[in-house]
């Protein structure tokens, strides 16, 4: 390019990629963002940009100083199978680059619990899939965030019959382990952490109609995994549209279990997952 300014262009050629779908999840991201700031709940969300220019390519925002969960986890390992095991990487990794000021740690890991909780409740509400290691993120700073949204609505990828992921949302010990700033137990951060995620939850729930609206209304845009009634069901369920808010918050609170409970399962993912981009690489 002909600049004085002398801009970085790039251009990758990858695996075909439906960007429409990304574009939409990121901006139902966007409007979940505006509804808990809405209600004064700011959860740190970075709904990076996202422009489909056709339905084969498009443009999407380099988030700078982030690096994935793979290879803050790899690059703390000698051995790629036992990395994603290897519960202190990521709070070492935010020690690393928040330790110029007293205060720096704490904020940072401000900044991961509450995006954590932002992205537990939108990753569940609308059933966002795949989620290995590789598409989620993390910035310098703390903020957590995912990418890559080929997968949504209950959509999940399965080998053999077997669906890879049965979680309701990714919450691993690693990232407990942060929010705890490497305490055990149920400590008050923790509990912190679980009463913004049920606060957020119940935020999107009372809007649930537009959501509904929203998604009937791409119906017939062609997306991959947005093609009929059935995959809007998936909103219906995730918010639980059908029951009081009593029940519904009972629904979440057991699907937060859940997802800490069976973490270990995700971990078992993510290990196949690094060992296989370790070989690779």
């Amino acid at each position: 390019m002909d600049s004085k300014m002398k801009p970085l262009w790039l251009v990758y050629n990858n695996k075909v990629f439906d960007l429409r779908q990304d574009m939409l999840t990121l901006q139902m991201l966007r409007l979940m963002d505006l509804l808990w700031k809405e209600a004064g709940l700011d959860l740190r969300m970075l709904p990076y940009g996202c422009l489909a220019t056709g339905d084969r390519s498009g443009l999407i925002e380099v988030v700078s100083t982030s690096e994935t969960i793979a290879d803050i986890q790899l690059n703390s390992s000698n051995v790629a199978a036992a990395a994603a095991f290897n519960k202190d990487a990521l709070l070492n990794w935010l020690k690393e680059y928040n330790s110029g000021f007293v205060d720096d740690l704490d904020r940072a890991i401000e900044e991961f619990t509450l995006s954590c909780a932002g992205y537990c409740v939108a990753s569940y509400v609308l059933g966002i899939g795949d989620r290995h290691s590789d598409n989620i993120m993390v910035k310098k700073t703390g903020q957590l965030f995912h990418i890559d949204f080929g997968h949504i609505l209950g959509n999940f990828k399965s080998k053999f019959g077997i669906k890879r992921e049965r979680v309701p949302f990714i919450l691993t010990y690693d990232f407990i382990h942060v929010i705890q700033q490497g305490k055990t137990g149920n400590t008050e951060k923790f509990g912190r952490f679980r009463q913004c995620c049920e606060d957020a939850y119940l935020i999107l729930r009372r809007h649930g109609n537009l959501f509904i609206t929203l998604f009937a209304l791409m119906l017939t845009a062609g997306l991959p995994e947005l093609t009929s009634v059935k995959d809007i069901q998936y909103l219906k369920d995730s918010l639980a549209l059908g029951k009081s808010e009593e029940e519904a918050l009972k629904q979440f609170k057991q699907k937060f279990d859940e997802a800490l409970r069976e973490s270990w399962t995700t971990k078992v993912n993510w290990m196949a997952h690094t060992v296989r981009k370790d070989y690779r690489s």
